[in-house]
């Protein structure tokens, strides 16, 4: 059996019809990629739509400013993509007068672009022999050749490396590129792979030697760190307070409400903090569970309310409750922004 006419050959009839595989444009395909890192195809979708129709050129979105491409993002997560994707697209109209780069060599060198991302726009776009290694990639070869080489490691990428460069298409690397990424998105899942269709199988080893459950194989574990957030909700009943994330840290350039940090829950706010002793009343707590790759955060959100109007306190924007969805915020603090609209009203 021919593995890569077999795939490339399911992949012609079988494809899911999505946007970013009806163009070349580089700045188009870098824009999907971008948006597909750590994110669905379904959820993806709409906002690729968002920003291809609001930015249609990479001109278009290096003119925009931050925090209006921060709030489009809003929702999608891992928000470091966004304003990596800004940078770069001042970069390339900077340096490159608006014109994308046309190499998997100029392509890695961007920031935001790594090995697979470059790999993936310069086959796609310019046909470019380079073939792509993302978690579809990994998990397909690793069953199909049966390799047991953990795919976390610096030898185990080395050797699943090797083998799709000596695999990839010769006529046809960018259509073999996104043909196995399919296949293993659609055949070959991660929990319950298509084993009884899969035209694959019969050559398979890892279906061949009941393995399909144990491969790939990853051998370091991530350990989640316990955060504990407590937000202050101040309000005078018709403006509140919020603050602008700078540090470098989770969410950065996001707003949020006044955030004090402990390193266990806390029951009762300190009344001697700087920020509370203008005699806020609580009314109310919201408790909130949000994980995060690395990171679970464990959110209290205290709702104080003031019958004087908000004064100018710290950094802190006064956001009248008309206007607070012009604001990039983080999803917690936006599903929360719910809960406090229905306690208001």
């Amino acid at each position: 059996m021919n593995f890569v006419e077999e795939i490339t050959s399911w992949y012609k009839s079988n494809k899911r019809d999505l946007p970013w595989r009806k163009t070349k444009d580089p700045y188009l395909i870098w824009m999907s990629e971008i948006i597909l890192q750590q994110t669905r195809v379904n959820q993806g979708l709409s906002y690729y739509e968002k920003f291809s129709n609001k930015y249609p050129t990479v001109k278009d979105l290096a003119n925009e400013n931050e925090d209006a491409i921060l709030k489009l993002w809003q929702g999608l997560g891992y928000y470091s993509r966004a304003r990596n994707m800004h940078f770069t697209a001042k970069y390339i109209v900077r340096n490159y007068k608006g014109n994308f780069p046309s190499s998997y060599a100029e392509i890695v060198k961007l920031k935001g672009v790594g090995e697979y991302t470059a790999a993936a726009i310069a086959s796609f776009s310019f046909n470019e022999k380079k073939a792509v290694l993302d978690g579809n990639v990994f998990r397909l070869l690793s069953r199909y050749f049966g390799i047991h080489s953990p795919i976390d490691t610096g030898p185990g990428k080395k050797e699943f490396s090797s083998l799709a460069n000596e695999l990839i298409s010769e006529k046809e690397p960018g259509t073999y590129n996104q043909a196995i990424m399919e296949y293993g998105a659609l055949v070959c899942k991660p929990k319950i792979p298509v084993c009884d269709s899969c035209k694959l199988s019969i050559s398979c080893e890892a279906y061949n030697t009941k393995e399909i459950q144990l491969l790939p194989i990853k051998i370091k574990k991530i350990k989640k760190k316990e955060r504990h957030f407590n937000f202050l909700v101040i309000t005078d009943g018709k403006q509140l307070f919020l603050e602008q994330r700078t540090e470098k840290d989770i969410w950065s350039k996001l707003y949020q409400f006044p955030l004090i940090e402990t390193k266990k829950e806390i029951f009762s706010l300190d009344q001697k903090n700087p920020i509370l002793n203008a005699g806020y009343q609580l009314f109310n707590i919201h408790i909130q569970k949000h994980l995060l790759s690395h990171q679970t955060i464990h959110a209290k959100f205290w709702l104080l309310k003031t019958t004087k109007k908000l004064a100018k306190k710290n950094n802190y924007k006064i956001v009248p409750y008309t206007k607070i969805n012009d604001y990039a915020v983080p999803k917690l603090v936006e599903n929360y922004l719910i809960e406090f609209f229905q306690l208001i009203n």
